[in-house]
C-alpha cells in the first residue's frame, strides 16, 4: 500500500522553481535585441513600400512655386541616410531665387506625421542659383518627414515652418528612416564622397545617373552643378 506522507520526488520544492543560470541571460538578451532589430526592419520594409511621398517638388504656375526642388533618395522616396546623417537637395534654375525651407517631423510607424506632432527641426536656407544642397539630417531615433520647398511671397516668415506648403507648391516629400538596404548604402557612400568637395561641382550626367533624373536634369540645365554645404 502507498504511503500518503511518502515523497514522490527525490528533488526538492524549490529545485522546481528555481531561476534560469545567470549564464543563460546574455543569450536571451541579445534574441530580445535582434527581435526588437528585426521589427524595426520590417517595420521599415513596409513603409518603403507604402509611403505616398515624391521625390520631386514644385508647382506649375509662378517663377518661385514652379521652381524645381528634388530630394535625392531611391525612387521610393523612402531612404536610410546611416551614420554620417548626409541627405542631399537639388534646386532647379530660376530668375527669381527664394529661401528653401527644410522641415523635419517625426513619422508613426505607417510613415505618417500625427497631427499634433511637433517640429524636430526647421532650417531656412538662403537664396541660392541651380545646384545641390549637402546637408546632415536631424538624428534619427525612428521614422522622419522631411519637407522641402520655398518660401514664394517675399513676406514675413510665418510662426510656423511648415506652412509654406500653403504657397501652392508641393513641397518634396521623403521619409527617413533607420534600416538601411543596398540602394540606401551606394546613396550613403556617393554623398560621403561629395563632403570633400563642397564648394566645388558634381557633374550634372552623374547626378542623373545615380539618381535615376535623367527626365529632369535636361541638356538646359548647367554641365556641372555648383555644390553648396550646409
Amino acid at each position: 500500500m502507498i504511503n500518503p506522507l511518502k515523497p514522490i520526488a527525490r528533488f526538492p520544492l524549490p529545485a522546481l522553481f528555481s531561476p534560469a543560470p545567470v549564464r543563460w541571460l546574455p543569450p536571451m538578451l541579445a534574441v530580445v535585441g535582434w527581435l526588437a532589430i528585426a521589427s524595426q526592419a520590417l517595420a521599415d520594409v513596409n513603409m518603403r513600400s507604402s509611403f505616398p511621398g515624391r521625390r520631386v517638388g514644385g508647382g506649375t504656375r509662378g517663377e518661385c512655386t514652379a521652381r524645381l526642388v528634388a530630394h535625392l533618395v531611391p525612387n521610393s522616396n523612402v531612404f536610410a541616410p546611416g551614420s554620417s546623417g548626409l541627405i542631399a537637395i537639388l534646386q532647379g534654375p530660376s530668375a527669381n531665387l527664394s529661401p528653401l525651407i527644410v522641415a523635419f517631423k517625426p513619422a508613426n510607424s505607417a510613415g505618417v506625421v500625427e497631427p499634433r506632432a511637433s517640429l524636430l527641426e526647421s532650417r531656412e536656407l538662403p537664396p541660392a542659383p541651380v545646384g545641390l544642397v549637402l546637408l546632415k539630417a536631424p538624428s534619427l531615433a525612428g521614422a522622419v518627414q522631411w519637407e522641402s520647398s520655398y518660401r514664394c511671397g517675399g513676406g514675413l516668415a510665418d510662426a510656423d515652418p511648415l506652412n509654406f506648403v500653403s504657397a501652392g507648391a508641393p513641397p518634396a516629400l521623403s521619409l527617413l528612416v533607420k534600416t538601411a538596404e543596398p540602394v540606401d548604402r551606394q546613396i550613403q557612400a556617393e554623398l560621403a564622397q561629395w563632403k570633400p568637395r563642397c564648394g566645388g561641382t558634381i557633374a550634372r550626367e552623374q547626378v542623373a545617373k545615380i539618381f535615376a533624373l535623367d527626365e529632369v536634369l535636361g541638356p538646359d540645365w548647367p554641365a556641372q552643378l555648383p555644390l553648396r554645404c550646409s
